[in-house]
Order: structure tokens, then sequence, then C-alpha cells
């Protein structure tokens, strides 16, 4: 006993009994007491929970029933000469396994126990982590996918040659899909005009089909070859359209063993069906839509590089033919041998140009679809972040910490993701009229900043600046874009000059850029002082991933955002640029016809929570984005419904007297999207308000990258406090006339 301000205290030690609830208490770990030699001492509810055995089953039972090896005792002893000799056992990461057999991937740690120095048991701390290694196997498996799809898309705009071509596209989709072996059938006109088949082949030699027939329009193969759709197949032999076409009935003898079937249609964009992409595996159940979402990009890509390849041919006949002509000329005109040279550059120019155009818009399409996925899980992944952070106590300053660092690293995943999306033209735009000058003028000061003092900022306005109509949010962030990119060039200091005017692009400008329409616009010009771009990097500037700076100082996202972004408005951009002489990027976006007002955005403040009986009916297929939403709401006050598909929210409508919101995915199952869900929701209810949510904005609600009028989206990954904000903008919304 002691005396602390005079009254007596006595030591305060925790029984037995109240030790033993408060290790029951950890319900998500399994925390394990074992003697010297191995034995279950004590089992709590973490554990029973985690492993399936009970206290009663495992006291005296040797601990090593939980190791996945065949050397259980062997593992358990390595464990506990480790925790021995060195304070502490194990923490690798590994498959352990549960009383009814199955297994599970987890981390832990044996401690020993000591008592006046000797070593009289080991605790073990086991955590399961099958949920974690799961998601980080599907951001792996997105991430390799869309490398593969990259590499691939370089490769074929670099390739002339049609049968390297399809053959860099058969490899490429094995190693996209995981087949065993893959072929790509596909049809060829001779220079008289003749058509036949020819066949590439990855994972199998070429001799392999070469003792059987072409495919023919079977059953199995006519969707294919037709154009129809993508064939998938479980097991190929159990498929009823198998084995009816003579005279084989199926494989003839010798041929590939196939179980697992995909077939992918590649179609030009004349609507020509030039071949069929196709592959297969010894296995069943060995390809997913995942499988499929990835060769149909690979097949639109592949359609994409063959028309340019036809078009190169066809260009390079009439090269020829003109260099024909030239010769039986030249001694008629001299004049004419010039002209004849001119028409011929010019047609190299149209062909690098058109190349470099389709190329661009293949990588869009191809990394906006990688883009949607990464959303969805990014969504999860946030949203579920942020509900640990909202309900996590404020003393656990470290696991605030790590919250902080998961969020940041999620937010800068959704960036980029965004960036991606910009590129391909996918991104939700909702352009409004704009004065250049003004907006120009208020993000100088933010530019001043954010370059430091180093470096001098002249802002140039033009006089009479004409208006044009886009996201101002969108051209902000595209301007701050290449002023960073400048600051960047400029490492000891320079000029950067913000100058607007207006300009007019002509014929003559247009004939040597396809892409570009000719019209009066407004250019916004960025240039600096730095060290300048060679020829090939400028090039390959607005490529995404393309960059020029050291690892991990930069994405290579921002000049294709900006490229994304003006094209999507309609625009132009052109870069400039010397080695040593500095860089001009010039933006032109189209003049607005005549002279709209901007639109007044007068917001009521914002008040995330609920009236009184308030319903939202949430309707999205992914079960953790749609649980994710639902909770929000929930923890907002929101009486919420919920659908995975429009049939089931059109049902729930019809039985519930009160819904006030629909609040649905764009892309859903079963047949409807989400713009037709809502339209019949509003056929129903006329007063029903409507939110959008999508990772990957196509066609349904977005036309010419802009919203339909009307429409209102919150784009994914989003978080409580806008989901909050959003839904209740949307409820507040005043009836529009005819609406009661």
């Amino acid at each position: 006993m002691s005396k602390i301000d005079g009254i007596e205290s006595r030591s305060i030690e925790i029984t037995a009994t109240q030790w033993r609830q408060i290790v029951n208490g950890a319900t998500e770990t399994a925390i394990i007491s074992t003697d010297e030699n191995g034995l279950v001492t004590s089992w709590n509810s973490g554990a029973r929970g985690i492993l399936g055995w009970d206290e009663r089953e495992m006291l005296g039972r040797s601990l090593a029933c939980i190791f996945d090896e065949q050397d259980h005792r062997g593992q358990l002893q390595r464990e506990m000469e480790d925790a021995t000799a060195h304070g502490k056992g194990g923490g690798e990461e590994g498959w352990r396994v549960r009383k009814d057999g199955s297994r599970f991937w987890a981390v832990g740690e044996l401690s020993p126990i000591r008592e006046n120095g000797k070593i009289v048991g080991f605790v073990k701390i086991l955590r399961d982590r099958t949920a974690q290694r799961h998601t980080e196997e599907a951001i792996r498996e997105e991430r390799r996918a869309l490398e593969i799809l990259n590499r691939a898309g370089s490769a074929l705009a670099a390739e002339a040659d049609l049968q390297r071509l399809v053959q860099i596209v058969t490899d490429a989709g094995v190693e996209l899909s995981g087949a065993e072996f893959g072929a790509f059938f596909y049809n060829v006109t001779n220079e008289i005009g003749e058509s036949y088949m020819l066949y590439t082949l990855s994972g199998a030699p070429l001799e392999a089909f070469a003792n059987f027939p072409m495919p023919r329009n079977t059953e199995v193969f006519a969707p294919t070859f037709t154009g129809e759709g993508i064939v998938r197949a479980n097991d190929i032999t159990t498929d009823p359209r198998y084995g009816k076409s003579e005279p084989h009935k199926g494989m003839p003898e010798g041929h590939l063993p196939v179980r697992s079937y995909l077939a992918v249609p590649v179609v030009l964009r004349s609507g020509e069906v030039i071949g069929g992409l196709f592959f297969g595996h010894r296995k069943p159940c060995m390809f997913s839509e995942r499988s499929e979402r990835g060769l149909t990009g690979l097949a639109a890509e592949a359609a994409v590089a063959i028309d340019n390849v036809r078009l190169s041919h066809a260009t390079q006949r009439e090269i020829a033919e003109r260099e024909r002509a030239q010769k039986a000329l030249t001694e008629l005109n001299a004049t004419l041998e010039r002209q004849v040279l001119e028409r011929t550059e010019q047609l190299k120019r149209n062909e690098e140009a058109l190349r470099q155009s389709q190329k661009m818009e293949a990588v869009g399409q191809l990394t906006g679809g990688v883009a949607h996925d990464f959303n969805n899980l990014l969504q999860v992944i946030m949203g579920n972040l942020d509900t640990l952070q909202r309900n996590m106590p404020t003393d656990s300053a470290r696991l605030q910490r790590a919250m902080r660092h998961a969020m940041n690293g999620a937010q800068r995943a959704a960036s980029l993701t965004q960036r991606l999306l910009a590129f391909s033209r996918r991104q939700p735009l909702d352009p409004k009229p704009i004065d250049v000058n003004v907006l120009v003028n208020g993000i100088s000061d933010l530019i001043h900043r954010t370059l430091g003092e180093v470096i001098a900022v002249e802002t140039v306005l033009g006089a009479g600046l004409w208006r044009v109509e886009a996201d101002p949010g969108e051209l902000e962030s595209a301007i701050l874009n290449l002023a960073v990119n400048a600051r960047d060039a400029m490492p000891r200091g320079g000029r950067l000059t913000l100058e607007t005017g207006n300009a007019h692009i002509d014929e003559a400008y247009v004939a040597t850029h396809t892409e570009v329409v000719a019209g009066q616009y407004v250019v916004i010009s960025v240039s600096d002082t730095g060290v300048g771009m060679d020829a090939p990097t400028v090039a390959q500037a607005f490529e995404p991933f393309f960059t020029t700076k050291p690892v991990g100082k930069g994405t290579g996202l921002g000049l294709s955002q900006v490229y994304g972004f003006v094209k999507q408005s309609g625009g132009h951009v052109k870069i400039y640029s010397e080695p040593g002489q500095g860089t001009a990027v010039k933006l032109y976006l189209p003049r607005l016809a005549g002279d709209a007002a901007g639109e007044s955005d007068s917001e009521a403040p914002l008040n995330p929570e609920a009236a009184q009986e308030e319903t939202i009916l949430v309707v999205e297929d992914d079960e953790d984005v749609r649980a994710y939403s639902v909770d929000s709401l929930r923890d907002l006050g929101y009486r919420v419904l919920e659908a995975h598909d429009g049939q089931a929210a059109l049902r729930l409508l019809d039985r519930y007297p009160r819904v006030d919101l629909l609040f649905t995915d764009v892309v859903l199952p079963g047949g409807m999207t989400g713009a037709q869900v809502a339209a019949q929701a509003k056929a129903r209810r006329p007063s029903l308000k409507v939110l959008f949510t999508t990772g990957y904005a196509r066609n349904a609600i977005i036309h010419h990258g802009r919203l339909d009028k009307g429409v209102q989206l919150i784009v994914k990954p989003f978080t409580f406090t806008e989901l909050a904000a959003r839904i209740r903008d949307v409820l507040d919304l005043p009836e529009k006339p005819g609406d009661a």
C-alpha cells in the first residue's frame, strides 16, 4: 500500500476473468496460447470465428493443425524456435486451414510467454487477410491488362506488315485472356481482287492446324464470322451448338484439346467482318467477363490497325501509280513533275496524320474501358475508408494517420483514373459560355503561387476576344497542367507567358491536319523559355504514360488529359518546340455562335440531412458499391430501397407508394440501362427526382462530350460528403411545370 496526496491506494490488478473478457473481445483476431510444446492452453472467441474450432475441441491439441503445409509440425516447431531465439516467430503471410478444411490467407506471429525468465509457453496472434488479398489481386490483374493493351497498341501503331500485325494481336490475346493457345483467322484480298483466308497461331506451332481445313460457318463459328457477337463457353463440348456438323461432329482427331472457348469477331469501321479471334484452354471455366472485355478492346484495336495497314497499302499503290505517271510526263512538262512530287508528299503526310489520329482514338477507347473497372474498385475502397475514418475514435492517432495515408493513395488513384477518362474523351463535361480573358486573369494568381518566385509570369490578354463554350473547371485544370509542365522544363528559372487571342483556321491548315475543322477559334497559348523538346518527343507528347521526367516525378497523363479535354470540346491543340529554345502549347477552342449569356448558378446552401420519411431507391449491380451507397444514405437518415437491376427497381417502385429519388448506375445488367430505367420510372411517377452515377460515362446520358440537358450526375468514386450534398441538391431542385 502507498499514499498519494494523502489517500491510500492499492495496486490494481486485472483478474483472470477480466483478462479473458478482454481477449475474447478481439473478435476479428485469433489469440491463442500454448504450452512450451505447442499444445493449446487457451482459445479466444476470435480464434473460434476465424478457424471454426471451439476452445473445448482445441485444449491440449497441437496448434500444428492450422498450417496448410505438409510438414505441419515442422512449421510450428520453426516458429517456436524463432520465437525462443529472437522473441518472435512467424510473421509471414500464407495459407491457413479451418476446421472444415477450407483455406484462408492469414498473417500471424508467435511470441514467447516467460515466467521468472523461463519460457513456459507461447501466444499466437492470427488475422484473416483473405479479402484484402482478393482486392490486391484484382487491382494487379486490371493493371496487368492495361499494360498488355497499351503495349499491344504501341506495337500495332508502328507495324505496317499485316502478317506481323495479326501475330502481335494473337500473342497479346493469349497473354491477356490466360488462354493456352489462340488463333486469328482473317480474310485477305489480293491485288487482283481474289479473297482468301489466312491464320496465325499463338501457344501452338502452325503445324497444329496444317492438316485441318479452314473453319466453316457452323453453329459454333457462325456468330463470330458473321459479327453477331462474342461466344464464350465454360466447356464447349457441352454447348448445345457443338458437334452438329459433318463430317467430324466436333473436333477432328488430333485437334488441339479445347474445353474453355472464347471467340470475338473483328469488325472494321465499315462494318465488314474481317475475321475472328479464337482462344482455347484444355481446362474448363478458364475465361470470364473480364476476358471478354479485354479481348473486345483488343479486337477493336486490331480492326483499327488493319484499317491503317490497308490504307497504307492503298496509299503506297497510289504513290506508285503517281511515280509511273511522273516518268511518262517528265519530257512533257517540268511543272507537272513538281506537282506530282508535292501531291506524293501530301499523301504521305495525310497518311501519317490519319494513322496518329486513329492510334490515339484506339488507345483512348481501351483506357476508358479499363478506367471504368478501376472506378468501381476505387468506389468500394474509398467509400469504406471514408466510413472507417468517420467512425474511428479520435484518440487513435496511429490509425487515423494510416487511414489518411490510405485515403490519399486512393484519391491519387482516382485522379489517375480521371485523367485516363479525360484522355479517352469519356469524362462528363458541363460546358458553359466563357470569357477566356476573365478565366485566365482569375487563375493568374494561382499560377504565380504554383510556379514560385524563380519563374516570371507574363499575361497578355487579346482585345475583343470571342467567347467560347467549354467546361470552366476542366479548362482551368488544362492551363494549370501546362503551367506546371513549363515550370518543370525551367529548373533554373525562366519566363512563362500566358497569351489569348482570336484565330482563324483555314482550309490549307485543315488539309494537313485531318482531325481539325476550319473556322473561327479562340487560342490560348502557354509558352516557356525552358529546355524544349526534339521532334520525336513532340510526336509522342500526348500519348498516355509518356513522360520525359525521372521515375516517380510524373504520371505521363498531364498532356494526354489536356489533349482529351480539348478534343472533347471540339477544339485543337498544337505543340511548337525546339531543344534549347523553349516550348509553346496552343489550345484552340471553337468560337461560341451568338452572344449567349453564362448560366448563373444559384445553389442553395448544402443541407445533407434527410427530411421526414424521404425515400431513395438505389439501383446498382456491383454489390460492394451498392452496400456502401445504401449504408451511407441510411446514415444520413433516408429510407432506402435497393435493387440490382432495372426490372427489380421498377417492381419496387410499383410496390412502395413513396419514393422521392431514384439513384441509379448508368450501366446495368438485365437489358436495361440506367437511362431506360429512369425513363420508365418517370413515366410512372412524373415528379420522381433522378440522380445518375457512373465510373465511365458512355453514351446513355452523355452525347458529344456533354451531359444531356436536365441530367443530374455524380461520378464514381464519390465520398460520403459528396454523396450527401449531391442527393440533397437533387431532392431540393424545384419541380418542372407538368411534373405534378
